[in-house]
């Protein structure tokens, strides 16, 4: 599991190659994976937008931006946690991602990029 921390923030990741749903003669590997963010800070703070990276190792990087997180702003209190698992699809046996997630300190408004940790995606049979 990748972990970092922003400002009191953890981020961490697992992930999880989703055979059933992937199809390597065509180029088509499916992911999950699964984020735990623990507000460690002394702060209520609520996660606004999402920024993504997803690299293919044939080159290709993709971004993808958006509001919350799977449908939702988490709000989380000093000590609080929120954990949610989405998913990607890659061309490649291989690849990474990494990206930021925009969060706001609900008291004073400031808002703040919390770091998520660049994570490898892999098919199990391509670690041999």
């Amino acid at each position: 599991m990748n972990s970092t921390t922003t400002q009191g923030v953890t981020v961490s990741v697992s992930t999880n190659y989703l055979s059933e749903y992937s199809s390597p003669q065509q180029e088509h590997f499916v992911f999950a994976y699964k984020i735990d963010i623990r507000n460690h800070s002394e702060y209520t703070v609520k996660l606004l937008r999402r920024h993504w990276h997803i690299f293919d190792a044939n080159g290709v990087v993709r971004e993808v931006e958006g509001e919350g997180v799977v449908g939702q702003q988490p709000t989380l209190e000093p000590g609080d946690g929120h954990q949610y698992v989405s998913g990607c699809n890659l061309k490649t046996g291989i690849g990474k991602m990494r990206g930021t997630y925009l969060m706001e300190r609900v008291a004073d408004g400031r808002t703040f990029e919390v770091e998520i940790p660049e994570f490898t995606l892999v098919v199990p049979f391509r670690l041999n």
